[in-house]
């Protein structure tokens, strides 16, 4: 599954393409720090799932949504933030995950995809 992760912690991003690697269907093609640079990715490698950040510099994770022309790639929110997650949700999202992500949450939002 072509994978994009969106966030604007390059720590972040690191930590979650090593958790990743857990999961041989999960196929990282890319990777960006904000939603401008994801906007680019999204139109140019056509990502079947996005994880992605919500608060970030500029446009924040839902703008970034809403911004997308044409059908939107499947989306796990990750965030540091639990106060959006019905909003998440609102937006169709897969799975809502709060950072530090633990391993098994991963898997079981990774899991219901794979079904």
């Amino acid at each position: 599954m072509r994978t994009l992760i969106i966030d604007d912690e390059r720590l972040a991003r690191i930590e979650l393409r090593r958790l990743l690697q857990e999961f041989p269907k999960i196929n990282i093609v890319g990777e960006a720090a904000n939603a401008d640079e994801a906007l680019l990715l999204i139109d140019e490698l056509d990502p079947e799932l996005l994880f992605l950040d919500i608060q970030m510099p500029g446009k924040n994770g839902f703008e970034l949504l809403t911004a997308l022309k044409g059908s939107a790639p499947d989306v796990i929110f990750t965030t540091a933030f639990d106060e959006y997650a019905i909003k998440a949700f609102e937006f169709n999202a897969l799975d809502y995950l709060l950072k530090p992500i633990d391993t098994e949450r991963l898997r079981e939002a990774i899991s219901r995809i794979e079904d």
